[in-house]
């Protein structure tokens, strides 16, 4: 059987550069080079695509010195129409052949690469690729439309306010107001990013001002959430096989001991005061529920590929917290870890989302 050629795509402009560099360190380490051909392009912070080193040990996740894409001079070039899907390199040698693409694996977080912009990228030069597509995207990068779809069909979410810069700034008096009928604690979020970058946890009114700052940094629009005191449950969902209902993980849970919240930090940098567990502790009667809700929030966004559902366990059941359409996906984050204990190993997993993602073929 010929091997598929696969183009691992990571890096990126956004802030979770480093966490997309690492994630594509575990894929590079495990995906089965029986059946696929990988071609590395890492995209640097400036949106410079670059023919990269197919090492796994060089995205290695240091808290001392994160993985980066640089510019290494080894520029790849995307096929210029939907005519060809032949991949090129131009170095200091000149220009060659990559050889024709099969599919692309964007394991890109955060804006310009998990909101639709390559999805979009990839359709436009008729590239098939893993994972969800532009709309779905677009919908679980941008938190109050999540939260706006969700509602709408049916899923608790947690109340929230919307504002922008501008807004708040024009008009302080009427959003405060807003803010504060929703309580506190609130957390406040920047509407499109992830990795809990730009997330305050605020318990004191005067602390809003400084949140929302932060928020800003990272996107023109913040939510403020009220705080939902639960368990924090986490499955991951997969795309069911020719027209199958997707398929739900067991449940994984994140128990905070010792910070204010499951920050970047404690994600991904190991630092103390979270502890995961999976198969978190649930009855029949809970994960299915939770497996329930998390297949509609699934089919409700148009998903296709893979999502993780983030959920609060509370007295009043089940609250979504958020959708993620590309989860964090090194080999020791939840969205693995949720399907090796539902009998999906590492290796079977990358094999699964890059077979279904080539199967769709060209959306």
């Amino acid at each position: 059987m010929d091997k598929l050629r696969v183009v691992l795509l990571f890096g990126g402009r956004s802030s979770e550069h480093s966490i997309s560099c690492a994630t594509a360190g575990g894929v590079l380490g495990a995906i089965d080079r029986s059946r696929f051909e990988v071609i590395p392009v890492g995209i640097t912070r400036d949106g410079a695509y670059m023919l990269e080193s197919d090492d796994p040990a060089r995205f290695a996740l240091d808290p001392a010195h994160l993985p980066e894409v640089v510019d290494n001079g080894t520029r790849v070039r995307w096929p210029e129409s939907a005519t060809s899907r032949e991949l090129t390199v131009t170095d200091a040698a000149g220009e060659r052949s990559l050889g024709d693409v099969d599919v692309v694996f964007p394991i890109l977080h955060g804006r310009f690469g998990e909101d639709g912009t390559i999805q979009g990228l990839l359709e436009l030069v008729g590239l098939p690729y893993v994972g969800n597509g532009v709309l779905a995207s677009a919908i679980g990068m941008d938190k109050h439309v999540t939260k706006t779809v969700l509602e709408g069909a049916g899923i608790a979410v947690a109340p929230w306010v919307s504002v922008t810069r501008r807004s708040w700034e024009q008009d302080r008096e009427l959003w405060e107001r807003r803010a504060r009928g929703l309580g506190l604690p609130v957390f406040v979020k920047p509407a499109r990013a992830g990795s809990s970058v730009g997330v305050t946890k605020v318990a004191d009114w005067t602390a809003l001002d400084a949140a929302l700052d932060v928020a800003f940094a990272e996107d023109r629009t913040a939510l403020i959430e009220s705080a939902i005191h639960g368990r924090e449950i986490e499955c991951a969902v997969l795309e069911g096989r020719d027209g199958a209902p997707a398929r739900v993980s067991v449940a994984g849970e994140v128990v905070v001991t010792g910070r204010e919240f499951y920050d970047f930090e404690a994600k991904y940098l190991d630092a103390p005061g979270v502890e995961l567990i999976c198969p978190a502790d649930l009855g029949d009667g809970e994960l299915f529920e939770l497996q329930r809700i998390a297949r509609h929030a699934f089919e409700a966004i148009g998903a296709e590929g893979l999502a993780r559902v983030d959920v609060f366990l509370g007295d009043e059941g089940f609250v979504v917290n958020e959708i993620n359409t590309m989860p964090g996906f090194t080999p020791i984050s939840m969205f693995p870890t949720c399907w090796l204990n539902s009998g999906l190993s590492y290796p079977e997993l990358i094999t699964e989302l890059i077979e279904v993602g080539h199967a769709r073929g060209v959306r």
